[in-house]
């Protein structure tokens, strides 16, 4: 299993912990050079987005992943997480609904996690 992988299931399972809504991983490996993976998951409320993020920050530190980056978190919307080679989308339900980006990627592979 490929580094990326690895972490890709670190934060699936992370997700899992907070109740996180629908969590779908897609492989984005020969279609993007934006990473290997689109973590896409949702909460029904500010508050569940952001424990949810805090979980996956939370998790992925303590595997020793380091995250580059985040937006969005303050508002509890649409979280944006960047691990470099997982990109990590946590939506408020009705935002994720309205952007649909599983769509906007219907080509990439949806990969069966642990």
């Amino acid at each position: 299993m490929t580094q990326s992988a690895q972490l890709m299931q670190t934060i699936m399972k992370a997700i899992e912990e907070k109740k996180g809504h629908d969590p779908v991983a897609l492989d984005l490996q020969g279609l993007s050079t934006i990473a290997d993976y689109f973590v896409i998951c949702h909460g029904n409320s500010d508050i569940q987005v952001q424990s949810i993020t805090t979980e996956v920050k939370q998790q992925a530190e303590k595997a020793g992943w380091r995250m580059r980056g985040m937006e969005g978190f303050d508002t509890g919307r649409w979280v944006l997480m960047d691990f470099g080679d997982v990109i990590v989308h946590i939506f408020h339900r009705e935002d994720r609904q309205f952007y649909n980006i599983e769509r906007l990627w219907s080509d990439a592979r949806t990969v069966e996690t642990v």
